[in-house]
């Protein structure tokens, strides 16, 4: 598929014809590093559809579904690659047909191990992996992985209404579009009544420095209302603790654990009833539009960082259940 030409990468004409808007938006040379992109997906539930869906529809080389749990019933809220008679089966395997069906020049292929089989060789392969369902140990294991060999990492989940994106670059290098104002003269002389304002647009390259997963973890210092901040340690500390995610049947209990390990970082930060509104009964399950959001979130970043275009979101993305906005902030540094 792909063609060379003095030693450069060309797309045919009908990849050109099918990224036509998407060359149009980010440039030619961003596509071509898109489509050379291999990706290592981790976790197919409906986050990590929504994240498929948009970096398969962009255009990239090939993706590898990676997930070693079977469907239930519970996907079929927010996870759409796969048929309900499919309930039982691999959540990987399952995905493939449909995913693929979306974009017959990206290669879709899917692995049910686990990822605790997987040696640290095994993600050189790729040029960005994308972790979700994952625990702190697993999350802190791969993202020192990819850092051995120099792969983009990011990692990502939704419980409920509630979710976040991270994303380790390592020292990345991108280009961005800046529009300077300039007073062009007219052609009747210098009066101010013949003077007007053009926009020029000037590209300039930055680069950034990121810190892994482990380093976001306890952050002491936080920007003015970043209380959300909290309920991801509680997500992450509960699933470490556990090994799975509180499931909706939960919420029953007298005192569901969940509630229980949310009083550990309340007391520790001192946050009095400042996250209690959500506790209570936003973190369960996973609610299909915040998938969405926070999919189309991570499939942007993914791009963006892939292609060198644009400031990425440096480097925690926290969406809000009670405000269904997102927030930026950075932490680790």
């Amino acid at each position: 598929m792909v063609e060379e030409r003095n030693g450069s990468q060309l797309l045919t004409d009908a990849e050109a014809e099918l990224y036509d808007r998407q060359i149009r938006l980010w440039g030619l040379e961003s596509q071509k590093r898109l489509r050379l992109a291999k990706v290592l997906l981790i976790g197919l539930n409906g986050f990590g559809a929504e994240v498929a869906k948009n970096i398969i529809l962009a255009g990239i080389k090939s993706i590898k579904f990676l997930d070693h749990r079977d469907l239930t019933p519970e996907d079929f809220c927010s996870q759409f690659f796969a048929d309900r008679k499919d309930i039982g089966k691999n959540r990987a395997q399952a995905s493939v047909e449909r995913s693929q069906n979306l974009n017959s020049m990206v290669e879709v292929t899917a692995d049910d191990s686990n990822i605790d089989t997987k040696p640290d060789t095994f993600f050189r392969d790729f040029d960005v992996v994308c972790a979700s369902e994952c625990t702190i140990t697993q999350l802190k294991r791969i993202n020192a992985a990819c850092r051995k060999y120099n792969i983009k990492f990011f990692a990502g989940d939704v419980w409920g209404m509630f979710g976040y994106t991270f994303e380790d670059l390592l020292t990345h290098e991108y280009a961005m579009d800046v529009v300077q104002n300039k007073k062009k003269t007219g052609l009747g002389g210098d009066s101010k009544d013949n003077q007007s304002v053009e926009g020029i647009v000037n590209t300039i390259k930055k680069t950034e420095n990121f810190v892994p997963f482990e380093k976001i973890l306890t952050a002491k210092t936080l920007p003015k209302n970043s209380e959300i901040y909290h309920l991801f340690q509680v997500m992450m500390n509960y699933r470490e603790k556990y090994g799975k995610d509180p499931t909706p049947s939960e919420r029953a209990s007298e005192l569901p654990a969940l509630v229980q390990e949310a009083e550990a970082i309340i007391k520790e930060y001192t946050l009095g009833e400042k996250i209690n509104y959500v506790v209570e009964g936003d973190l369960y399950g996973q609610v299909s539009p915040v998938c969405a959001i926070l999919g189309g979130v991570m499939g942007q970043e993914i791009i963006k960082a892939v292609s060198q275009r644009e400031p990425p979101l440096h480097n925690l993305f926290l969406f809000d259940p009670v405000t269904m906005c997102g927030k930026v902030i950075r932490v680790g540094h």
